[in-house]
C-alpha cells in the first residue's frame, strides 16, 4: 500500500498535521475582530491539542512501537538526556541561532496585565503530554525509519542508518525557528531511540524537556520560548 492509503502512515501523520493545521489558521486568521467579539485565539490550543491526542488516543492500539516499555536504565537516560537538550535550548538563543521569529508567540497576559493562569495551565499540558507523543510518533518513529525503508512498520530503530537519522533530524530543525536547538533536541531524540529500540526514551526525554522548559518560562516570564 502506497501513501495515505496505508493506515500506518495515517496513524503516525494525522495527529501531527492537525496540530498542525489549526495552527496555521490561527496564524491567517486577525486576532483583532475575534478579541472584539470576545473570543481570546490564544484559546485555540486547546483545540489543536485537543484534536492531536483525540486522534492518538482513538488509534492507540495500533501504535505497536509503544509497547515495548524502558528499563530503569533507559528510563533514567532519557530524563538525563531530557534536562540536557532543556539546557542547551534556553541558552542557544543568539539572533543567528533562529531561523524567524514566531508568526504567534505566547503571551498569557491579558490586556489588564493579568497572567491568564488557566492558559499557562493549557500550554504546559500540552506541551508535556500530548505534544512529545505526537512529535515522537511522527518524527522519529515514521519519518526517521520511513526514511531507511518504505516499510517503515517493520524497521527496528536500532538498525536505522546515519542517513535516516541526518535527514528527519534536519526536517524536524525546519519545523522551529530555534534551528540549532531544534537540531540538538531532534538529533538526541533520534539517538535515544535508535540507541534502545524504544520509542518511550524518546518521548520521555521530549516530555522532560518541554516540562522543565515550561517550568522555567513561567517562573522567569521568557514567553518568547513558549
Amino acid at each position: 500500500m502506497h501513501g495515505l492509503q496505508d493506515p500506518a502512515r495515517r496513524h503516525r501523520l494525522f495527529p501531527f498535521a492537525a496540530f498542525m493545521v489549526v495552527l496555521a489558521l490561527r496564524s491567517l486568521v486577525p486576532e483583532e475582530p475575534l478579541l472584539a467579539r470576545g473570543f481570546d485565539p490564544r484559546w485555540l490550543y486547546a483545540v489543536q491539542a485537543g484534536l492531536a491526542g483525540g486522534l492518538i488516543v482513538w488509534w492507540w492500539r495500533e501504535f505497536t512501537e509503544l509497547l515495548a516499555r524502558p528499563t530503569v536504565r533507559e528510563a533514567l537516560v532519557s530524563i538525563a538526556v531530557g534536562v540536557a537538550v532543556w539546557w542547551i535550548w534556553v541558552r542557544l538563543d543568539e539572533p543567528w541561532m533562529r531561523i524567524s521569529e514566531p508568526s504567534n508567540p505566547f503571551n498569557p497576559v491579558d490586556a489588564t496585565g493579568q497572567v491568564l493562569w488557566g492558559l499557562i495551565a493549557l500550554r504546559w499540558l500540552g506541551a508535556v503530554l500530548v505534544v512529545p507523543l505526537m512529535e515522537e510518533l511522527f518524527w522519529r518513529s515514521f519519518l526517521m525509519r520511513w526514511i531507511e525503508s518504505h516499510d517503515f512498520i517493520n524497521v527496528d530503530a536500532r538498525r536505522v542508518g546515519v542517513k535516516a537519522v541526518v535527514l528527519s533530524t534536519f526536517v524536524f530543525t525546519l519545523a522551529h525557528t530555534e534551528w540549532l536547538a531544534a537540531a540538538i533536541a531532534g538529533l538526541a531524540y533520534a539517538l535515544l531511540y535508535r540507541w534502545s529500540g524504544k520509542l518511550w526514551t524518546a518521548v520521555l526525554a521530549h516530555a522532560v524537556t518541554n516540562a522543565v522548559l515550561g517550568t522555567w518560562v513561567v517562573m522567569w516570564g521568557h514567553w518568547g520560548f513558549w
